[in-house]
């Protein structure tokens, strides 16, 4: 027999919500959902509908600036890596002391380049280097080149702004997330309530008919691979075997 499948996504439990509230009749005579689940639906629809609507939103902007992010990222990181591999041949020059490098947040041994595989390294280095820089032409030190740290700055700057925004909207994508996560339950409850007495009230037809009433108020039904499906012109003894 075809076995009755609850809504599995958000926009399931929309559309199961809808078809219930459409089967409401003008003279509420007659009603296959009770008035209180009726209600219900009413009430928890345009919730849960706005919910979904925000957090699909909202997650549709994070996945943008994601895109953006990832190209911002690696252009900080070009110009931070650039930099400190031109200040360490200074040093190694002998054009810069090896005293300076703890401006830039360096031990003065330090020869190896810095991590700059996540987003925080790049920021934590590419922040210290340029304060490092500035404070030493500030005492009178000459600026290094190729890349400046004017230049530097024109692609660090962008990172940052969008490493704020980034987090900012992981922060708001999470809260609608966990709107729309703690209203599932209350969806599939009031669904498989409103389901069943849809099935009560239609248990006196032959089940073709009964399965196809079923459908129209939105019970969602599917066959097994290889099943027997019901038909209307089986005997009401041959379709008893199966629904």
């Amino acid at each position: 027999m075809p076995y009755r499948r609850l809504p599995k996504t958000d926009q399931a439990r929309l559309h199961a919500l809808k078809k219930a509230v459409e089967t409401e009749s003008p003279t509420f005579v007659d009603e296959p959902i009770p008035f209180s689940l009726l209600q219900q639906a009413r009430t928890l629809l345009p919730q849960f509908e706005n919910n979904v609507i925000q957090y699909n939103f909202v997650f549709g902007q994070r996945v943008e600036g994601n895109k953006k992010m990832k190209k911002l990222t690696k252009q900080a990181k070009m110009y931070v890596s650039h930099f400190v591999q031109v200040l360490f041949m200074a040093i190694e020059r002998g054009e810069l002391k090896k005293n300076k490098l703890p401006l830039y947040g360096f031990d003065e041994n330090q020869t190896l380049m810095p991590r700059l595989i996540s987003e925080k390294e790049i920021y934590e280095v590419g922040k210290k280097v340029i304060e490092g820089e500035q404070k030493r032409i500030s005492e009178g030190g000459v600026p290094i080149n190729y890349p400046t740290i004017q230049k530097v700055k024109v692609f660090f700057e962008p990172f940052c702004d969008s490493l704020i925004i980034k987090r900012t909207s992981s922060q708001s994508t999470l809260r609608d997330q966990q709107r729309v996560a703690e209203m599932r339950d209350r969806i599939d409850e009031l669904v498989l309530k409103i389901w069943d007495e849809i099935e009560k009230y239609y248990s006196g037809l032959m089940p073709y008919e009964k399965m196809k009433a079923c459908q129209r108020c939105g019970v969602v039904y599917y066959y097994r691979k290889g099943e027997r499906k019901l038909s209307a012109t089986e005997s009401v003894k041959d379709q008893e075997l199966f629904f």
